[in-house]
């Protein structure tokens, strides 16, 4: 009769935290979005800072 309760409470569980990811997909879908758009911005600003370099060092080997 314990091993049947045991069984129980873990189906019990399974369907609990089933329920609860299929709750919280939206959310997963929206920060999966955002996390594309923060990457995308911060490879921006990476592309950004090394044009920058490139360009400094290529002036300073101009000048000399």
């Amino acid at each position: 009769m314990k091993a049947f309760f045991v069984g129980l409470a873990f189906l019990a569980a399974v369907a609990i935290f089933t329920g609860i990811g299929i709750l919280l997909f939206p959310l997963l879908i929206l920060l999966g979005l955002f996390l594309r758009i923060m990457l995308g911005f911060l490879f921006v600003i990476l592309a950004i800072w090394a044009l920058g370099k490139f360009i400094i060092f290529i002036w300073g080997r101009l000048k000399n």
